[in-house]
C-alpha cells in the first residue's frame, strides 16, 4: 500500500510537470486549493477536507493532465480511503467555509481589489499633475498670452522655411550617370535615390538576368515579354549588380525612372583631354551597348 500512495502521487505529480503546469495554474483551472493539490501528491489525504473529496479531486486534478481519472481511481482504490455517506460530506462541508464556490468569490474580490488599486493611483495622478498645470496657468496667464503669440510668430517663420526647404529637395529628382565602360560592361552612378530603391525588371524577349547585392545574387532568373520582377533595395546598399545574358532587350526601372544602361551616350566622370580621346569614348561605350553579355555596377550617391 505504501508503495501504491507513493506511486500515486508521483503519477499525478509526473504528469502535471509534463504538461508544464504549475500548481498555481492547477489552482486557477481546477479551483481546487493549492494546499490540496500538494497534500494529494505528497500523498497526505487526511489534510483534504474530506474522504469523498479525496476521490473527487485526485479525478479532477488527473483529468487536468490527461490521465483517465476513473482508471486511475480503479487502480489506486486499496490505496485511498473509502468513501463517505453523503450526509457526512454534507457535515463537512457545513464545518468548512472554504467551499469551492466560497473561494471563487473570494479569488473574484481578490482580482476585482489587485485591479483597482493601479488605476485609482493613476487617476490620482492625474488629476494632481492637471491641478498643478492649472494652478500655474493661472499665475502667468499674461505672460503666457505673450509667449504664445511670440511663439506662434517664430513657428510660422519655421514652417514657411520648412516648407520651403521642403520644395527644393522635393524639387530634386534621380539620375543616372555613366562612369566607365569595359568591354564587358559599365559602372554607373545614382543620385537622389530613396533609401530603399525598388527596382523593376522587364524584357522585350527572353532576357536572363541576375542581380547581386553585397556580393550575394538576390535573385536570378529568365524573363519574357509577358513577365517582369520587382525588388527592393536594402537601406544603406551603396552598390549592386546587374548580369544581363540579352542586355539589348533588357528594361530596367528604379523609382519608377528608366535605367538607360544601354545608351551609347556617357558622361564621363573625369575631365575631358582631347576630341581624340572622347571619341574613343564614345566608340567604346558603343561596343559595350552591342554586347549581349553585360555587367552593369551601380553606385547610389
Amino acid at each position: 500500500m505504501s508503495e501504491n500512495k507513493i506511486t500515486l502521487g508521483k503519477t499525478l505529480k509526473d504528469a502535471r510537470i509534463a504538461k508544464g503546469f504549475t500548481l498555481d495554474d492547477l489552482q486557477q483551472a481546477t479551483k481546487i486549493q493549492k494546499r490540496y493539490l500538494i497534500a494529494i501528491e505528497d500523498q497526505q489525504f487526511d489534510e483534504l477536507p474530506g474522504d469523498f473529496y479525496v476521490r473527487a479531486f485526485i479525478k479532477q486534478y488527473a483529468d487536468m493532465v490527461d490521465l483517465d481519472g476513473a482508471e486511475l481511481l480503479k487502480q489506486f482504490d486499496s490505496a485511498l480511503p473509502s468513501t463517505q455517506t453523503q450526509e457526512y460530506v454534507d457535515k463537512v462541508n457545513e464545518t468548512n467555509p472554504e467551499t469551492r464556490s466560497q473561494q471563487r468569490k473570494v479569488d473574484e474580490r481578490s482580482l476585482q481589489l489587485r485591479r483597482l488599486i493601479p488605476l485609482t493611483g493613476i487617476v490620482v495622478v492625474v488629476l494632481a499633475v492637471l491641478i498643478g498645470i492649472w494652478v500655474a496657468a493661472a499665475h502667468s496667464s499674461r505672460s503666457t498670452v505673450k509667449q504664445n503669440v511670440d511663439s506662434s510668430s517664430s513657428s510660422s517663420s519655421q514652417s514657411a522655411s520648412k516648407k520651403s526647404s521642403s520644395k527644393k529637395a522635393s524639387s530634386k529628382t534621380a539620375s543616372f550617370k555613366q562612369l566607365s565602360t569595359t568591354s564587358s560592361g559599365s559602372t554607373w552612378e545614382m543620385k537622389n535615390a530613396s533609401s530603399k530603391p525598388k527596382v523593376t525588371l522587364s524584357a522585350t524577349s527572353s532576357a536572363w538576368v541576375a542581380v547581386t547585392i553585397g556580393g550575394t545574387t538576390t535573385w536570378q532568373g529568365t524573363l519574357s515579354s509577358s513577365t517582369s520582377h520587382s525588388l527592393t533595395v536594402p537601406s544603406g546598399t551603396t552598390s549592386m549588380t546587374f548580369k544581363f545574358g540579352n542586355a539589348p532587350a533588357t528594361a530596367v526601372k528604379i523609382d519608377g525612372k528608366k535605367f538607360n544602361f544601354n545608351s551609347t551616350t556617357a558622361t564621363s566622370s573625369a575631365s575631358s583631354s582631347s576630341s581624340t580621346t572622347d571619341t574613343t569614348g564614345t566608340s567604346s561605350s558603343s561596343t559595350t551597348t552591342s554586347t549581349q553579355v553585360q555587367d552593369v555596377t551601380l553606385e547610389f550617391k
